[in-house]
C-alpha cells in the first residue's frame, strides 16, 4: 500500500471519528426536556447570585452642592 492511501485512510477514519462525537453530544445534548433546562438554568442563576450594583445605576447630581 502506498503512504498516500495510509494518509487518506487515516484522514478518513479522523472524520468519523468526529462525525461520532458530535453525533453523541447532539443526542446528549436533547435529551433533556425543557423543564430540566429550566430548572438548570434557574439553579446556575441562584449560584452566582444578584446582580452587582454599578456606580452609574445612580444619575449623577443636577446642581453642584455649595459650600
Amino acid at each position: 500500500m502506498r503512504w498516500w492511501k495510509v494518509v487518506g485512510l487515516a484522514g478518513f477514519a479522523g472524520v468519523v471519528a468526529t462525525g461520532v462525537v458530535i453525533a453523541r453530544a447532539e443526542r446528549r445534548r436533547r435529551a433533556y426536556t425543557p423543564e430540566q433546562i429550566r430548572d438548570r438554568l434557574r439553579e446556575r442563576a441562584a449560584e452566582a447570585g444578584p446582580p452587582a450594583q454599578t456606580p452609574a445605576a445612580t444619575p449623577p447630581p443636577l446642581l453642584p452642592e455649595s459650600p
